[in-house]
C-alpha cells in the first residue's frame, strides 16, 4: 500500500512540474489518503503483535 502513495506521489510531481494541476491535485489526494490508510494499518499491525507477544 505504501507502494501505492508513493507512486501516485511521482505521478504528483511529474504532473505538477509538466503543468498538469488538476491530474498533480487528485494524485496528492490519492497519494495522501493511501498513506494514511498505510500508517493506521502500520498501527493497528504493531498493537495486535504486541498483543500476541504479552
Amino acid at each position: 500500500m505504501l507502494g501505492w502513495a508513493l507512486t501516485f506521489l511521482v505521478i504528483a510531481i511529474i504532473a505538477g512540474v509538466l503543468g498538469f494541476t488538476g491530474i498533480a491535485g487528485a494524485a496528492t489526494s490519492i497519494a495522501q489518503v493511501l498513506f494514511f490508510i498505510f500508517l493506521i494499518a502500520m498501527v493497528i499491525g504493531l498493537i495486535f503483535g504486541l498483543g500476541r507477544r504479552a
